[in-house]
């Protein structure tokens, strides 16, 4: 169906990525090499989460159960974009076709906004276990996490339909080329021409914007009722336990939104291109190269089955 909107709109067949290609020559290797060894690292950390929680009875609990899922989330997210842009690093020949920038940005949307709504629900998780510990567990019942979850992927894939739907419905024109190693909405509407491109922008900019803040600030208000309930505790042992029980999910949000606010809320002038390039790299290769590190080392229990399972899975011969 997209693929049919783009052949009505548009005479292009492709795309040029030239995210990379104003570099120096000699240190693209480099930069493959970093970025290969720190995506691999990001799918090895996700899937030993993932193999701890399923191997673990004791964390078999609604806060795991989401970690595995974001970790999920986080695996798919990479690998809509890295691959492709670790392949474009040695390659002279970077373009892309339509059918496949779009299922790029479809990819990407999909799973980064389903990865925001998922830090949403963990917050819930914590701000219920700290703030109405009586109830968690019909508060978040089997069928309830269920229900959290099934709601962040079908959030995130309604935000990837009504993002490249709509980008995809307007005429391009003009040179191909896409300022970006990815299919970037902010980019591809420079290549877009019509009275409703600036419709279109606008639109896409405040669904976008209102389903991240909206996300954000759920986590601030759930995090303000569990700093109102530490605060309570009678004593320091308590208010550290739960405040520990938070770290790691406080820890990956303050990465998540700082990274990405440096990218979108930065202010507009004249910007390298370079610089750009760079910039983004933090929020698609340096926050899921974080993430996994901040949840095994902040949380205690994932630490220590984490071990246990990495022993189980390459043991060492006496």
């Amino acid at each position: 169906m997209i693929t049919m909107l783009w052949l009505n709109h548009s005479s292009m067949s492709g795309f040029t990525l030239i995210g990379f290609s104003t570099f120096p020559q000699k240190v693209l290797p480099a930069f493959f090499l970093l970025f290969l060894l720190m995506y691999l690292f990001t799918l090895l950390g996700n899937l030993l989460i993932m193999a701890t929680v399923w191997s673990e009875r004791v964390l078999h609990t609604p806060m795991y159960l989401f970690l595995c899922t974001l970790s999920i989330s986080e695996i798919l997210y990479t690998m809509a974009i890295i691959p492709r842009m670790l392949a474009d690093l040695l390659s002279t020949q970077r373009s892309i076709t339509l059918l496949a920038c779009a299922s790029q940005m479809f990819s990407s949307f999909t799973f980064g906004f389903t990865h925001s709504f998922l830090l949403t629900v963990m917050g819930y998780d914590r701000y219920v276990a700290i703030c109405h510990p009586l109830r968690y567990n019909v508060l978040m019942s089997p069928q309830g996490c269920a229900c959290l979850v099934g709601w962040s992927w079908a959030g995130g894939l309604v935000m990837g339909m009504v993002v490249t739907m709509a980008i995809f419905q307007l005429t391009f024109c003009g040179l191909n080329e896409i300022h970006h190693f990815f299919c970037h909405v902010p980019p591809l509407l420079k290549l877009a021409c019509g009275d409703d491109v600036p419709v279109v922008s606008l639109g896409v900019g405040l669904v976008c914007i209102m389903a991240l803040l909206g996300c954000c600030l759920l986590i601030l208000l759930s995090y303000a009722f569990i700093l109102v309930a530490i605060l309570k505790m009678p004593s320091a042992e308590g208010r550290h336990k739960a405040f520990s029980t938070c770290a790691s999910h406080l820890s990956v949000v303050v990465v998540h939104y700082g990274f990405a606010s440096v990218i979108y809320l930065k202010p507009k002038g004249p910007q390298s291109l370079q610089g750009d390039t760079l910039m983004a790299t933090t929020y698609t290769v340096l926050t899921p190269f974080l993430s996994p590190i901040i949840f095994s080392l902040r949380n205690k229990d994932l630490k220590s089955a984490m071990k246990k399972t990495f022993s189980k899975l390459f043991p060492q011969n006496s």
